[in-house]
């Protein structure tokens, strides 16, 4: 299927490791170019590299996405340099989980308003597009109670909710607002292989929840997040698609 944004722009926070990186890695492969950040430079500069073996146009930059003015910045710049901006995906978390007023801070600071300010900061480029799509990542932990209903699963049912409301501001305009909430994803160095070697039992809990019996991959959840961006996915908006293998048991409504 030709996704209709060979030669488009996305903008994707949190794209050189797991689910980020995959994301990326979808749209390069539809012909999409992209501007992504991340906070480590070397980590950045490999993944940018990799980017551009595809063919397409690639630019990443060193960037805390809980830096409100970097990331703001980041837009714009990202704009000025791609001529502006047809997908954005606010991918980033801190992951931070424990019950911590620490954790509570970071969540809010990252996840939240790094969504919040990247969309805000991109809605004025996206309205020029002919795409006009915005992505948040939340999780399953956002949908229902879980081990993770501290900070970073109120987090992201805030996610949730907050993409749904623009999506009904913005959709006299064309814009399309969704959000992704993956399960259980297993990759190389994600939090999932850290529970594994670190809490045993933990992990053991979290595969028998699973009724696939596996838990999903980074490309699996990236495909949806690329399909959910383009051309063909125009009628789709206000919408949390859940990628979870049938994990999750609520019904939503």
């Amino acid at each position: 299927m030709d996704l209709g944004i060979a030669g488009k722009t996305a903008l994707v926070t949190g794209g050189t490791k797991g689910i980020g990186r995959a994301i990326v890695e979808g749209f390069a492969a539809e012909g999409a170019n992209v501007a992504f950040c991340a906070r480590d430079a070397a980590e950045v500069a490999a993944t940018q590299a990799a980017l551009e073996a595809h063919g397409v146009r690639a630019i990443g930059t060193s960037l805390d996405v809980g830096d409100a003015e970097a990331l703001r910045a980041w837009v714009e710049s990202s704009a000025a340099a791609f001529g502006g901006i047809d997908m954005v995906v606010a991918n980033v978390s801190a992951l931070a989980i424990p019950d911590t007023d620490e954790n509570w801070e970071t969540s809010f600071r990252v996840d939240l308003m790094g969504t919040v300010n990247l969309v805000k900061a991109a809605l004025p480029h996206l309205e020029k597009s002919d795409i006009k799509s915005a992505v948040a990542i939340s999780s399953v932990s956002g949908r229902e109670a879980d081990f993770a209903s501290g900070p970073y699963g109120t987090v992201k049912t805030a996610i949730i909710g907050y993409m749904a409301g623009v999506a009904l501001q913005v959709a006299d305009k064309g814009i399309r607002i969704n959000t992704v909430s993956p399960g259980n994803t297993y990759f190389p160095g994600g939090v999932w292989e850290s529970i594994e070697g670190g809490n045993p039992d933990l992990f053991s809990f979290a595969m028998g929840l699973n009724p696939t019996g596996r838990m999903g991959t980074a490309e699996e959840i990236a495909s949806g997040v690329v399909f959910l961006s383009s051309a063909k996915a125009s009628r789709i908006s206000g919408a949390n698609l859940l990628i979870d293998g049938a994990l999750t048991r609520g019904i939503q409504f």
